[in-house]
């Protein structure tokens, strides 16, 4: 049962979306013929590692606070009273030690004893996530009631998780990987302003400072739908900047429940009822992680 309440803290369902910039930013190496399975195994552990840390410091952090307290959606553990607060705090040290571990061998068998400066700059990569994924709601000065949940997100899903990973295979950085990491950053947004949007009343009253929050519902529907557009243009203009292959657009059939979650969002005047679409959006974000890789591969 104790195991069981890690698991639903851990929230197994974030975790393809977290693994979708690593899909992306290997697929792109492998179409430059520079994939290595280790580093790809090994990145995917240390962001699932990074994700789990995220999540428990998640359910630490609005639990002692009390956000939790009436929440919609999956129960928290630590606001529920399943798990208490240290032992949540012990699970976080435990997971962000593993994965500290696991991000020294990856970065170690990309770069070797070689290149010390990339090896030196993806560690304080690494530690900066984590000091990240625990500052999201915890503390005083807690990011993520302040409004810049959002661009984190952007960050370290979309940016570092398909330029980082493509970097750890390749060594080196085009300007044009750029763009679908920014779909993926896009995209990992809009799975977090749907969470935010679903839990706003109460965000608002917990003293949650998110940007639905700052700029109410209305705009925070507008700004759903110019993150899932943001997110197709630039997918759309990398595969333009390509050589014509028309397997390439096969990405675009990732954008159909897209589209779809816009009208829902659209149509929506009881902000709880968007629960169920945030798996959706989650889902469709990893299916546009496959689709868009193996588009670069045939």
């Amino acid at each position: 049962m104790v195991f069981l309440n890690y698991l639903k803290a851990a929230r197994l369902r974030t975790l393809p979306l977290s693994l979708s910039g690593i899909v992306v930013g290997s697929f792109l190496a492998a179409s430059q013929h520079a994939f290595d399975w280790k580093i790809c195994i090994l990145a995917m552990l240390t962001t699932v590692g990074f994700q789990v840390v995220s999540n428990f410091a998640n359910d630490y952090g609005d639990g002692v606070k009390g956000t939790d307290k009436n929440r919609t959606g999956e129960a928290r553990m630590v606001a529920s009273g399943a798990i208490t607060p240290k032992q949540m705090k012990r699970a976080i040290i435990g997971v962000a030690s593993t994965t500290l571990l696991l991000a020294l061998w990856l970065i170690y068998s990309a770069f070797g004893k070689e290149n010390f400066g990339y090896s030196i700059l993806f560690f304080c990569l690494g530690i900066g996530s984590i000091i990240a994924a625990i500052k999201y709601t915890v503390g005083e000065k807690a990011y993520g009631y302040s409004g810049f949940g959002d661009l984190f997100v952007f960050l370290f899903f979309g940016l570092l998780g398909v330029v980082g990973s493509y970097f750890l295979f390749t060594k080196s950085v085009e300007i044009q990987v750029f763009l679908p990491a920014m779909t993926i950053g896009f995209l990992s947004t809009a799975v977090l302003n749907l969470n935010n949007l679903r839990d706003c009343e109460e965000d608002s009253k917990a003293s949650k400072r998110t940007l639905v929050v700052k700029m109410g519902v209305a705009k925070a529907k507008k700004y759903q739908y110019a993150l899932v557009l943001g997110a197709f243009l630039t997918a759309l203009l990398y595969v333009s900047l390509q050589p014509y292959a028309l397997p390439q657009y096969i990405f675009v059939f990732a954008f159909i429940p897209l589209f779809k979650n816009l009208q829902t969002v659209r149509k929506t005047t009881n902000m709880a009822l968007l629960d169920g679409e945030l798996k959706k959006v989650a889902l469709s974000t990893f299916l546009f992680a496959i689709l868009f890789g193996l588009g670069q591969m045939l």
